[in-house]
């Protein structure tokens, strides 16, 4: 694997502040959410050639890749007005990511409202996942004109909601440019994660030869036993075995980034993560 972390999951600074706290924790790759790392960032109209190749020299200086070019925006929106800016922004990523090398430009599926609510029976539809479908595909032709690779993070409470849903959209679609982050966590709500290594094992099983990137955290019940609760890797229920020998066996050097870390335990994550990884 290659390890990484979300660098708005760092402790608050610049960007090259966060990069430099990455490579001293042992992380050679970063998911990067512009408007989550910097406070100043002035919008999508920033996303220059000048900017990409700055920033591309900026994390080769410290030995960085940028696995995730973060832009996830509700492309399940049903408001034609909004839902067209959100598709003119993954736009703008995709060109920005094609001059800055990034991995994948990455994107959750979204819900069926304006509102970005979450887990509604309106999301588990079909009619929502066709919206989506329909929503998606010129995104994904943009990113093909630019050879950029655009995927799509299946979660629980959204439009694709697991592997089957997924697998639907990467064949309805049908482009070698539309592929998976793999998060098993976000896969898992209080329905399932009493089953949860048959749940990632199906996921593989679907999904396995799309998956590009995978992200990893832990999971504990939340008090109301309605939700999960996501954490740091090695402080909650997770089993990574299935995971991580479907890295070994199949995903040779994949970027794989922690998520749910706070500044104070991102290392022990890693370490916890690289033992595993070592017996899986």
């Amino acid at each position: 694997m290659q390890l990484g972390i979300r660098l708005h999951d760092l402790a608050p600074g610049s960007l090259e502040e966060r990069l430099v706290s990455a490579r001293r924790q042992g992380f050679c790759c970063g998911h990067l959410a512009l408007k989550k790392v910097l406070s100043d960032y002035p919008g999508n109209e920033a996303l220059t050639p000048g900017y990409a190749m700055y920033l591309r020299r900026l994390f080769r200086r410290y030995d960085m890749d940028v696995a995730v070019l973060g832009n996830y925006q509700n492309l399940g929106n049903p408001d034609p007005v909004q839902l067209r800016g959100i598709q003119q922004g993954y736009y703008e990523h995709i060109r920005f990511a094609a001059l800055l090398g990034a991995g994948v430009v990455g994107t959750e599926t979204g819900a069926p409202n304006v509102g970005y609510i979450e887990d509604t029976p309106e999301g588990r539809s079909e009619e929502a996942l066709a919206a989506f479908i329909r929503n998606l595909r010129p995104v994904v032709a943009c990113a093909e004109r630019f050879g950029v690779i655009l995927a799509i993070e299946p979660v629980c409470r959204h439009i694709v909601y697991d592997s089957k849903r997924a697998l639907t959209v990467l064949r309805e679609i049908d482009s070698p440019n539309l592929r998976i982050i793999f998060d098993p966590v976000n896969l898992l709500g209080p329905h399932n994660a009493d089953h949860r290594r048959q749940v990632i094992r199906t996921a593989i099983e679907d999904l396995g030869p799309y998956i590009d990137v995978v992200h990893l955290k832990d999971f504990r019940p939340a008090g109301d036993g309605r939700s999960l609760i996501s954490t740091a890797c090695g402080t909650g229920c997770m089993d990574y075995s299935d995971i991580l020998h479907f890295i070994r066996t199949r995903k040779p050097y994949i970027h794989a980034t922690l998520e749910n870390t706070v500044p104070d335990n991102a290392e022990a994550a890693r370490a916890f993560i690289e033992k595993a990884y070592a017996e899986a």
